[in-house]
């Protein structure tokens, strides 16, 4: 039995974690952190996740870490460090789930997140957690960097066509839209319904952070140095992404071979299914799947990719779940068997 803490157990990838791991066979969880909730049973704060842990405050939890196996590190940016460095002394893993371990260079991290980097040495260790490419990197981690949400969706759409040499690394655009919940449980004017009700927004136009961290993903595969746009949008529905990518094609390639160049690089990727269907963001709903299709556009030699997971899942939690099992040489979808919830 795996025994897991959780830090930042109250907020949306945290809720997920604790409602996904519920159903998983080989995982326990002993503690959660909330420092707003501290010394309430878990389902006191959320009714639909009947769990009675009692929660913690986040110097409890400090002193819990001997009594687990891993860590999920569900915090805000610039908190995770001291966890990070209590919990090497204990020899347990960690899967920080937020951007603090993402970026390679700490200049990046600061320049994008605001805030200096103070774990070098751990940062130098740290592997990206995107199974589909570094899985066997990911066996032997003991810190792991989980994807955010819109690099996972993009990246995932990206990766195969960049692989292969086929485009402009220089022109590429990502358009993601996705649900509210990716802004998080805090609450804030702009997240309240009445303004996000019968709206649709963009919103950190050309600085997002996980700018650098698709660019980042990209690279590792690219011969060429992959520079992009990146427009994140809300949308007025609760979990999802969809991201539209458009690339310049530097060969005249046909649709079909383009499908069978993406079902070629996911043959082995369990949660990852390229279809003819222009994907929609239900099909992935409370999933750890994601769909992906292409189109052509023969008159502009363009290549759209269009890609959906939820946000909350694939994105978050779910991965975050899946790239412990590889951590623990378990199958990788050991409570990920989740369908859709339709309609």
């Amino acid at each position: 039995m795996i025994r897991i803490g959780i830090f930042g157990a109250t907020g949306y990838v945290g809720l997920s974690l604790m409602t996904l791991l519920k159903n998983h066979k080989e995982a326990e969880v002993v503690f959660g952190h909330s420092n707003n909730y501290a010394g309430k049973m878990y389902k006191e704060v959320f009714r639909g996740c009947n769990s009675e842990l009692i929660l913690s405050t986040f110097d409890q939890c400090l002193d819990k870490l001997k009594e687990v196996d891993v860590v999920f590190l569900a915090l805000p940016h610039g908190i995770s460090f001291k966890v990070v460095e209590e919990a090497m002394k204990h020899n347990v893993k960690v899967i920080e789930m937020g951007g603090d371990y993402r970026l390679d260079d700490p200049l990046e991290y600061e320049k994008w997140y605001g805030v200096k980097h103070t774990s070098l040495e751990y940062l130098k260790e740290a592997v990206y957690g995107l199974p589909e490419i570094n899985k066997d990197k990911i066996k032997e981690a003991r810190i792991l960097a989980n994807p955010g949400c819109y690099a996972t969706a993009s990246s995932l759409g990206l990766l195969p066509i960049i692989s292969a040499g086929l485009c402009d690394t220089k022109t590429i655009v990502v358009d993601g839209k996705s649900g509210t919940s990716g802004a998080g449980r805090g609450g804030s004017v702009d997240n309240i319904f009445s303004e996000i009700n019968e709206n649709f927004k963009a919103y950190k136009v050309a600085c997002h952070r996980h700018t650098p961290e698709i660019e980042q993903v990209l690279n590792t595969k690219s011969k060429n140095e992959v520079k992009l746009t990146f427009v994140p949008q809300l949308v007025p529905m609760t979990r999802g992404i969809l991201i539209t990518a458009y690339v310049d094609l530097t060969a005249d390639i046909k649709e079909e071979k383009i499908f069978d160049l993406y079902k070629d690089f996911y043959k082995d990727a369990k949660f990852v299914e390229v279809i003819e269907e222009i994907p929609q963001t239900k099909w992935s709903k409370n999933t750890n799947m994601a769909y992906i299709s292409v189109r052509k556009d023969s008159r502009t030699n363009k290549l759209i990719i269009i890609s959906v997971i939820d946000n909350l899942v694939k994105g978050a939690a779910g991965q975050g779940i899946q790239n412990m099992n590889i951590m623990f040489g378990i199958p990788e979808d050991t409570g990920l068997d989740d369908l859709a919830v339709l309609p």
